[in-house]
């Protein structure tokens, strides 16, 4: 589906955007144009239903599931909130919506982030790089259900993991650290261990990556495996590595959540209309 207008009431009069510009400021609140104003999705024949000062994403009518995400270009990401008379959207990841990109609706990853380290776990040290993975894939339409720091510890990983797969039955688990060749390093045998397939594509695009700003790079053992329908990918431990991969495979981590989980055709994946 496309776009087919972007609408903001100002003084009791709807005004059509061919461009706009959606970002967040500095108050966490929705920006348009470089203004603090509320988003809202529109289906044709509801702009009367559009509030003062409010912006308007008008999509052709169909379902639209709250919570869901909404993708729009493949650039700017909404999350879509129940709201009365009209849903709410909440800016995600900002960026240009001209009139007539494509839209697609997004059902929501549901991610774990584990950072495997022995001085986190014991609180010795900082965790900086869960939290910038968590920060890294919410702009995919991700939601952190989980979040812990555990020891450099096999089966206490392997625990986690199958916790994580067969009962909450997240979608995504990124973890972070235990990569290395050092006696302690044994999240790669972790994820080994709970594997149903191993996608080894995943960890050689991020040592291919970090090999053009690091020759020790080729010493890092990321990987990536499935269980059930849970992608696991173990990413570095440092928060400055952690980014750089992160970007590297964020582009196919949706796609291959989808293909696990058996969601194609249900979102993402919308025709034309």
């Amino acid at each position: 589906m496309r776009v087919l207008a972007v609408l903001q009431r100002s003084k009791e009069r709807l005004v059509s955007h061919p461009l706009s510009f959606a970002s967040v400021n500095g108050a966490g609140n929705s920006s348009f144009n470089g203004e603090e104003r509320p988003y809202f999705l529109l289906s044709p024949g509801q702009g009367d239903m559009l509030p003062e000062g409010g912006v308007g994403i008008l999509l052709p009518k169909g379902e639209v599931r709250p919570f869901f995400f909404l993708s729009v270009g493949g650039d700017v990401l909404f999350r879509i909130l129940e709201g009365e008379p009209l849903p709410e959207l909440k800016i995600e990841r900002g960026g240009f919506i001209p009139v007539s990109a494509r839209a697609e609706l997004l059902r929501p990853l549901s991610v774990g982030v584990l950072t495997v380290s022995d001085k986190g776990s014991m609180g010795e040290r900082e965790d900086l790089s869960g939290p910038a993975l968590a920060r890294c894939v919410k702009p995919l339409g991700a939601i952190i259900e989980a979040a812990e720091i555990r020891p450099d510890d096999l089966d206490e990983i392997a625990s986690i993991l199958r916790e994580w797969s067969d009962v909450q039955r997240l979608n995504l688990v990124l973890t972070t650290g235990g990569t290395g060749l050092s006696k302690r390093d044994v999240t790669p045998e972790a994820l080994s261990l709970v594997a149903d397939k191993h996608a080894p594509g995943i960890g050689e695009a991020m040592r291919v990556a970090s090999m053009r700003i690091t020759p020790k790079a080729m010493l890092s053992r990321l990987c990536a495996v499935t269980r059930g329908e849970t992608l696991i990918v173990a990413l570095p431990g440092s928060e400055k590595a952690v980014e750089e991969c992160f970007s590297v495979i964020a582009p196919a981590l949706r796609h291959g959540v989808e293909i696990l989980c058996g969601w194609g055709g249900e979102c993402g994946s919308s025709p034309d209309r």
